[in-house]
């Protein structure tokens, strides 16, 4: 009869310590926990175990404390549903909807490509379509901060604005991100790119980084063929030093879109206009790049390929986006006239299959 008397004594003890421990663990798990990391992208990495994943939380702040959440997940929970995803939790935040957070595997980013040869106006264009901010920003807002040159003013002083160093390239942009911050992850890109020395070798050529960059600028926009860079640098400065017009059209849709003009054609007006980026009717180059560079075309402006050409026109027989190079106007002329034939067929063509279509 003792014996009985003990053993359901110690059976309600048990009981009773069952239910003081399920009870905290319940309130554990459902109540929510305050924490500083709101307004951060927490990224829990492919691969990483649940432990990992819940000690990783509690190091963020995320989580008061593991202990809940592993008996849980022990106990009732199945902890292969946690997935790898960049995460923001609410504060406060308990650890079960936290938990229901990792099942999501939630992205918390999104793309920003930036293509080759983008210009502000561009960038400006596609931040604001795909980023929107509150309260609401139009491009030219967004302009307006492309504005401030303190980012790069250790590279180039004289920069009227941020044209040529926000750098072309895929970005994964925390969602909620701020313009400013785009603006930022873009150009902090460039100056991983742009290297100490190239300031050096700038000025061995008689140029400041803002001028090469400029330079290589007008490269990018001439040519996508790697190889043709250091060509085209060479009959940049060939000209240049000739005192000739570089004639660069991508000048003049540049100056079309700083004038809000662009619609996709260059017109006659455009290559008549009074600007100091017009290189079809002003001499040097022009006061500040004209698009996004990569870092070959920049290579390509410090070292320019001495040659004794001074036009080139694209090469229709390869269609790949490659040129022709001439010394004499002569020949120029010749292939000039080959490209001028091939443009109004590709033209002739394009009309017929929009006729075709309607």
């Amino acid at each position: 009869m003792k014996f009985l008397k003990l053993f359901f004594a110690f059976l309600i003890v048990l009981i009773i310590i069952a239910a003081t421990g399920s009870y905290w663990a319940f309130n554990s798990l459902s109540t929510p926990v305050a924490h500083a990391k709101a307004n951060d992208v927490i990224v829990i990495e492919k691969g990483s175990t649940p432990t990992q994943i819940i000690s990783k939380l509690s190091s963020e702040g995320i989580l008061s404390s593991e202990l809940p959440l592993r008996i849980y997940l022990r106990t009732f929970g199945n902890a292969g549903n946690m997935q790898a995803g960049e995460y923001q939790f609410k504060s406060p935040i308990s650890p079960l909807e936290v938990l229901k957070e990792l099942e999501k595997g939630e992205t918390q980013t999104t793309r920003l490509t930036i293509p080759e040869g983008f210009t502000r106006f561009d960038i400006a264009k596609r931040i604001a379509a795909n980023f929107p901010q509150n309260p609401p920003m139009d491009e030219k807002q967004i302009l307006a901060l492309m504005d401030d040159t303190s980012l790069i003013r250790d590279t180039s002083p004289n920069a009227a604005n941020l044209e040529g160093y926000m750098y072309p390239s895929t970005y994964d942009v925390p969602k909620g991100a701020k313009t400013a911050d785009i603006i930022k992850m873009t150009v902090e890109q460039f100056k991983r790119f742009w290297k100490p020395e190239w300031g050096q070798q700038a000025k061995s050529l008689g140029r400041t980084p803002h001028e090469i960059v400029t330079i290589a600028s007008l490269i990018e926009t001439e040519t996508g063929v790697e190889r043709e860079r250091p060509i085209v640098a060479g009959i940049i400065n060939n000209r240049l030093s000739r005192n000739i017009p570089l004639g660069i059209d991508q000048t003049n849709v540049y100056i079309a879109k700083m004038l809000g003009k662009w619609d996709g054609t260059i017109h006659k007006s455009d290559l008549e206009v009074d600007s100091p980026y017009n290189t079809r009717t002003k001499t040097g180059i022009p006061p500040g790049p004209i698009s996004s560079v990569t870092e070959s075309s920049i290579r390509a402006a410090l070292n320019p390929q001495p040659n004794d050409y001074i036009f080139y026109v694209r090469n229709v027989d390869l269609n790949d986006g490659s040129h022709w190079f001439y010394a004499s106007a002569a020949e120029f002329e010749k292939g000039k006239a080959k490209y001028q034939q091939w443009l109004e067929k590709e033209r002739r063509e394009k009309r017929a299959n929009e006729a075709n279509t309607q």
